[in-house]
């Protein structure tokens, strides 16, 4: 097999493809499409990141209406469906390094979609890396209790489960094929320009919050520092590697929402007892109060060379 670096220029070409290529996506493409500015923040293992104009970004997508706002972001949308398997076969070698940030479907115990993209892409040509945006809810209900990406995980609802079956199915893959594979652990991601990103419409809604006895802690990254992650990932991540990709807030989600309503000039959410929540809120809702953890985010910044630009979750919301 011939080495990129022997290959002519105009075939050395990187080609990442972006599987999931929603919002994060799209911010994600913007970033490899200026490539050269993804070195700043010094050394870091793995292959240098390319110059500018020398990624070509691919998505994959089942909606024809997407089409278009793809090539518009400057993207090459490849036809197919992660639920369709037979679908996949044209990704086979179209790509030399894969971003997966599809979910898992909503329903079942494992994820079948991440099953038959590994398929796919090991049909021709294997990619140099791949990257897999899995959630920080696999750790479970830590308790309080600073978490990095050595603790054990233990997911507690179907849809960290899944997760957690995701990751390993992708590493195993990984393993045996000698793909370097990379997992990204992703808490909740905002920004004023991401639909729902930030908490002003839950403020609005006056969505009570737990009081402070009851309280759990919560975890952020702004989509735009997400996205920095996921480009670095693509080159920097050693193999194998986990990550927690998160800012460097330690905020209780009582204490979030009352300086966001500060923020935003709202009155400040009522804080209730953990029995009154499960009678007044939503399962989902719930499930999010069930869960407290500190996330620590050394590895990200030490081994992908990552300077947030965003550290504290009050200063990504003010900057609007």
């Amino acid at each position: 097999m011939t080495a990129m670096g022997a290959l002519p220029a105009r075939f050395r070409r990187e080609r990442v493809l972006i599987v999931g290529c929603g919002d994060v996506g799209l911010r994600c493409a913007r970033e490899l499409g200026a490539a050269a500015s993804l070195s700043v923040g010094g050394r870091a293992p793995g292959a240098a990141l390319p110059g500018r104009g020398r990624v070509r970004v691919l998505a994959l997508t089942s909606s024809p209406g997407r089409l278009l706002e793809l090539r518009r972001a400057g993207i090459t949308p490849l036809f197919g469906n992660l639920d369709d398997p037979a679908s996949l076969r044209r990704l086979a070698g179209v790509a030399t390094r894969v971003l997966h940030l599809a979910p898992p479907p909503g329903q079942g115990a494992a994820d079948p979609r991440s099953l038959a993209l590994a398929r796919a892409l090991a049909r021709r040509q294997l990619p140099l890396a791949l990257v897999y945006g899995s959630t920080t809810g696999v750790y479970g209900d830590c308790g309080g209790a600073w978490v990095d990406e050595s603790r054990p995980v233990s997911p507690a609802t179907p849809r960290a489960r899944r997760r957690v079956v995701a990751e390993q199915t992708l590493r195993r893959w990984g393993r045996r094929l000698r793909v370097p594979v990379a997992v990204l652990r992703i808490p909740g991601i905002y920004a004023s320009d991401r639909e729902g990103g930030t908490p002003r419409e839950r403020l609005l809604r006056a969505t009570p919050v737990l009081q402070r006895e009851d309280d759990v802690y919560t975890n952020h990254i702004h989509a735009d520092d997400l996205a920095r992650a996921c480009a670095r990932s693509l080159w920097r991540a050693p193999s194998q590697r986990v990550f927690n990709v998160c800012d460097d807030s330690e905020l209780l989600m009582g204490d979030y929402y009352e300086q966001a309503a500060a923020l935003y000039g709202l009155p400040a959410p009522q804080r209730i007892a953990r029995a009154e929540a499960a009678q007044r809120l939503s399962p989902l809702t719930l499930s999010f109060m069930g869960e407290s953890r500190r996330l620590r985010n050394a590895r990200i910044k030490r081994e992908l060379g990552l300077r947030l630009r965003y550290p504290d979750v009050m200063q990504g919301l003010r900057a609007g």
